[in-house]
């Protein structure tokens, strides 16, 4: 009943939400004659601040249309390239304009973004996308709402999460192909890749692991925490939910969205009630580009996805609380996690010093683990001052750990 509840509640706020939104206009606008009344502009940011509290956040769009590099103007194309039940593939295509023609740049290396099925959707790796445009043929993962899919199309698990990765290194090309796995994918990926070398097929030149859970063992954090202080059975019954009647997915069993945005929220309270606060001073004193940049921020933070219960609930059991990979013990579908059989994949781990949801070590470990790889093709960066989030996205993503990542890509790309 609890989604249900949610949903009854989004309801009535929603006259609520669109009258404040059309307050804070009626207010703020400089052509109305409201905007001179005595205290407007208090009105106008009250109202707005009410209206971004209270609305629903849909799915924000990649937004790349076209990238500039060095002063030139480079057009950029996002295609579909495959579409499974919950994950799209996705293509973002760099093109030069030779005399008014558009021409596809083909001698850049492809590279494959995984993106987490974490909460977020994959456009929170908007930075990672766009900088990596600048170098290479970028793919990514687009991972479809749960509550868009039709319980026909069966479930999802973490098993069938390892067979859409390998689908789609398959379709790419793996013999010059890169991967680049942020976050939780790590675990996913590595797997995929191992059963790969395990089959004898062919497997991408390098695969990079961002800030990944290989093994939640080493320095744990209270993300960490949360996942073993609690059994399985505590999770099914308490954060697992059906999706309400107003939903493709009705009576599909999710994890849903709003309450891992509680949880999300719950992290770090006065942090974003502080900023919620300096919003709304931002407006009184006019700063727009200040509260231009919280919109866009929790524009992104706020959109959600309910994720599937039984690829939840595996990934709890699997990585954070049995530690499967790193024990050696993972089986999918039928077939023992094998990393060691990599050898011709050169491998990149990447941690950021002030970490706090992955913490060091954790994706190191996949060195232990990829023992078949040439030491010299094993490399590990640490980037210092940084948090999670800053390993892939923001200015040390952009000044510190790309030119790294872009230089490794280059070095296995001849």
């Amino acid at each position: 009943m609890l989604y249900q509840m949610h949903e009854f509640g989004r309801a009535w706020m929603a006259p609520v939400t669109y009258w404040a939104d059309a307050s804070a206009k009626m207010f703020g606008a400089s052509g109305s004659w409201l905007s001179n009344l005595p205290g407007a502009a208090r009105a106008a940011a009250g109202y707005e601040l009410l209206y971004r509290i209270g609305k629903d956040y849909e799915k924000p769009e990649f937004g790349i249309h076209s990238l500039d590099i060095d002063g030139d103007i480079f057009p950029v194309i996002e295609r579909e390239m495959a579409r499974k039940p919950f994950c799209r593939l996705l293509r973002f295509k760099r093109y030069t304009d030779d005399a008014g023609n558009l021409k596809e740049l083909k001698d850049d290396p492809p590279v494959l973004v995984v993106a987490p099925l974490s909460g977020h959707h994959a456009t929170l790796l908007r930075d990672t996308v766009r900088t990596l445009l600048r170098d290479h043929k970028v793919y990514i993962t687009d991972w479809i709402d749960a509550r868009m899919v039709p319980t026909a199309e069966g479930d999802f698990t973490l098993d069938d999460y390892v067979a859409y990765i390998q689908e789609f290194i398959r379709q790419i090309g793996a013999n010059d192909l890169h991967v680049i796995s942020v976050c939780q994918p790590t675990v996913p990926v590595l797997a995929a890749i191992s059963l790969m070398a395990q089959k004898g097929e062919a497997t991408p030149r390098s695969m990079v692991m961002m800030g990944g859970p290989i093994d939640t063992r080493q320095s744990p954090t209270a993300v960490n925490n949360l996942a073993t202080e609690k059994p399985l059975w505590w999770f099914q019954n308490t954060v697992i939910h059906p999706v309400p009647a107003n939903y493709p997915g009705h009576g599909r069993q999710v994890y849903p969205g709003f309450l891992q945005h509680m949880g999300f929220m719950a992290m770090n309270p006065e942090r974003h009630a502080q900023s919620h606060w300096d919003f709304y001073q931002d407006l009184l004193k006019g700063d727009l580009d200040d509260a231009d940049s919280h919109r866009r921020f929790y524009d992104e933070y706020n959109a959600v996805l309910d994720m599937p219960a039984e690829y939840y609930l595996d990934t709890i059991r699997v990585v954070f609380q049995e530690h499967l990979l790193p024990k050696g013990e993972w089986d999918v579908d039928g077939t023992r996690v094998d990393p060691s059989a990599i050898t011709g994949t050169a491998l990149l781990t990447i941690e950021g010093e002030l970490d706090d949801i992955s913490g060091q070590g954790q994706t190191r470990a996949a060195h232990d683990l990829c023992t078949g790889i040439a030491k010299d093709d094993t490399h590990h960066i640490e980037v210092k001052g940084a948090g999670h989030y800053g390993i892939f996205s923001g200015r040390r993503w952009r000044t510190q750990v790309y030119p790294k990542v872009r230089d490794f890509i280059a070095r296995y790309s001849t």
